[in-house]
C-alpha cells in the first residue's frame, strides 16, 4: 500500500473545507503556487504589498481585474496577485458559487449554467452532418483583410513585436524533393509491385499491388503539395462543422473573431493563408482548428471570455494546430493506413495524392469527426506555448492563456460545459503545470504588458507598451522593441 504524505492530506484537507467555505460566499478556492507571492493593494506591481503568502496556502478569489486576481483576505481587507502566482482549484461544476469570481465582464453575460441545457457536438453529429455550403459562403463573408486587421490593432493599442520560436513550423518549398525524384520513386514502386506480382502472386503480390497503386500516399509530397491538400480539406470541414451546428446569428460578433483572429495569424510563420474564423451556436466550451486557415470557436467559449485579448489567447492556441499541420497530419496518418491495407482505394490514380479524390473521398466517409480526434499530448502542450508567443508577438500580454485556462478550470472537472474538451485534451491542471515547468523567462519583457481589451459594449483600451525599433517589420508585422513597464 503506498503511504500518502501527511503534509498531502492537509493540504487536500485544507483545500476542501475553504472551498466549502468559499463556495457559500461566492469565492473561487486557489492555493498559492510559487514558492512566496507579495499580494498588492491594487492591481499594479506599483501598488504597497500588504502581506506575503506561501506556497499552498489556500486563499479566497473574489474577483478578476484584467490578469490579477483579487483575494480576499483576514479582517476584511483585499489584495491582489497575478493570475499565474495561484492555482484556482477544481470544483465538481460551476454551480453552487465556485467559478462565479471569474466570470467577470462579458463572461457572466448569457453564461450558460450547468442546470441548463447544454448541446455540445460530439463525434458521431460531426461524422454524418451535411456540408451547408450557405454556412460556409456567409462564414467566409466574415473574413478579414490583413490592413482591416493591423487598424483594428492599431485601435486597440497593440502593436506587433519580434519574437523568435524555434519549433514553430516554417513552409520550406524545397521539402519533398523535386517533382522528377518523386515521379522516379513512383515508378519504381510501381515497377517493383509488378515484378512481385508476376513472380509471387499470392499475398505476397497482393501487397505488392497495394503498395504500387498507392505509392503517390507513401511517397514524401513537397510543401506546395501539402498545401493544397490543406486548402482543400479546411473549407470541407468547416462546411460540416457548419452543418452540425451554424454560424451565432451577431454579425458584429463573426466580424470582431475574424479582425482578432486575423491579427494574430498574421503574426506567425503561414501569413499568406486564407484564415477564416467564426463563432457557432453550440453551448460547450470548445473550438476546432481545420486545416488550411479554417478556425471555428463555440459560443460556449466565446460567453467564457472578458476582452479581445483573451479571444486572442483561445485563437493563439488554434492558430498553432493549423501553423504545425496537427490535423493534416492525423488524416496524412489515416491516409498512409488505408493505404496499406485497403485494396479497394486502388480506383485513387498515382499523381493525385489526398488532394481531389481522396480529399473527397476521407471526408465523404469520416465528415468533420476528425476534429474530434485527440491530438498528441505535446501538440497540445505546444500550442500551449505558441499561443503565449503569438501573444507576446501581436502586442499583448502572454499571461492572457493562463487567465483563460484557470477559468477553464473553475468551471469544474465533471462541468457538462467541458465533456469533448476533456476528451481531446490533456486535463487542465497538467496544462497549467506544463506552462509553469516551462516559465516565462523568454517572454519576461511582455508580461507587464497593459492588460487587453474588454469586450466592445464595455470601455477600456489598453496602451502601447513599445517604441518602434530601428529594424524593418516582416510581411504584415512591424518589429517593436519593447521595455517592460510598470502596472497593468
Amino acid at each position: 500500500m503506498n503511504r500518502i504524505a501527511p503534509r498531502t492530506v492537509l493540504t487536500t484537507l485544507a483545500l476542501a473545507i475553504s472551498g466549502l467555505l468559499m463556495a457559500a460566499t461566492g469565492g473561487t478556492p486557489a492555493t498559492v503556487a510559487k514558492p512566496k507571492v507579495d499580494v498588492h493593494a491594487a492591481a499594479s506591481f506599483g501598488s504597497p504589498t500588504v502581506t506575503t503568502l506561501r506556497n499552498n496556502a489556500t486563499v479566497s478569489v473574489v474577483g478578476q481585474e484584467g490578469l490579477w486576481f483579487k483575494l480576499a483576505l483576514d479582517g476584511g481587507q483585499t489584495g491582489y496577485v497575478r493570475v499565474n502566482e495561484v492555482r484556482v482549484a477544481y470544483g465538481k461544476s460551476d454551480n453552487g458559487g465556485v467559478g462565479a469570481a471569474l466570470f467577470t465582464g462579458n463572461a457572466g453575460r448569457g453564461r450558460t449554467t450547468e442546470t441548463a441545457s447544454v448541446r455540445g457536438l460530439d463525434e458521431s453529429q460531426l461524422k454524418s452532418a451535411g456540408f451547408n455550403a450557405a454556412q460556409l459562403e456567409r462564414m467566409e463573408s466574415y473574413r478579414a483583410s490583413t490592413q482591416d486587421a493591423q487598424r483594428e490593432a492599431a485601435r486597440l493599442g497593440w502593436v506587433a513585436t519580434s519574437v523568435p520560436y524555434a519549433a514553430e513550423f516554417k513552409p520550406d518549398a524545397s521539402r519533398g524533393g523535386s517533382e522528377a525524384n518523386r515521379g522516379s520513386t513512383r515508378t519504381g514502386l510501381r515497377a517493383l509491385g509488378g515484378l512481385l506480382g508476376g513472380l509471387g502472386g499470392g499475398a505476397a503480390g497482393s501487397a505488392a499491388s497495394a503498395a504500387a497503386d498507392h505509392s503517390d500516399a507513401i511517397v514524401g509530397k513537397s510543401d506546395a503539395e501539402v498545401l493544397q491538400e490543406e486548402l482543400e480539406l479546411g473549407p470541407m470541414l468547416a462546411g460540416r462543422i457548419l452543418g452540425a451546428a451554424p454560424l451565432v446569428n451577431d454579425p458584429a460578433m463573426q466580424r470582431r473573431v475574424n479582425l482578432v483572429g486575423r491579427w494574430l495569424a498574421s503574426q506567425t510563420s503561414r501569413p499568406d493563408l486564407p484564415w477564416t474564423f467564426g463563432v457557432i451556436d453550440d453551448g460547450e466550451i470548445n473550438a476546432f482548428a481545420a486545416p488550411g486557415g479554417y478556425i471555428l470557436i463555440t459560443k460556449g467559449l466565446y460567453q467564457l471570455l472578458s476582452s479581445d485579448a483573451e479571444l486572442a489567447a483561445v485563437l493563439g492556441h488554434e492558430l498553432s494546430h493549423v501553423v504545425q499541420r496537427d490535423h493534416y497530419e492525423v488524416i496524412r496518418k489515416q491516409e498512409l493506413q488505408a493505404a496499406g491495407r485497403d485494396v479497394a482505394l486502388s480506383q485513387v490514380h498515382t499523381g493525385g495524392g489526398l488532394a481531389g479524390s481522396m480529399v473527397r473521398d476521407f471526408i465523404e466517409r469520416n465528415g468533420a469527426a476528425i476534429m474530434m480526434t485527440q491530438l498528441d499530448r505535446n501538440a497540445e502542450f505546444r500550442a500551449d506555448q505558441a499561443a503565449g508567443i503569438y501573444l507576446a508577438r501581436g502586442g499583448l500580454n502572454p499571461l492572457e492563456f493562463y487567465m483563460v485556462l484557470q477559468k477553464m478550470a473553475s468551471l469544474g472537472s465533471s462541468s457538462s460545459r467541458l465533456a469533448s474538451l476533456y476528451k481531446t485534451h490533456p486535463s487542465l491542471d497538467k496544462r497549467l503545470d506544463a506552462l509553469d515547468r516551462r516559465g516565462y523567462a523568454d517572454l519576461q519583457a511582455y508580461l507587464d504588458r497593459t492588460d487587453g481589451t474588454s469586450m466592445p459594449q464595455d470601455s477600456g483600451k489598453p496602451e502601447a507598451q513599445c517604441a518602434p525599433s530601428r529594424s524593418r517589420g516582416r510581411g504584415a508585422r512591424a518589429n517593436r522593441d519593447c521595455t517592460p513597464q510598470a502596472g497593468g
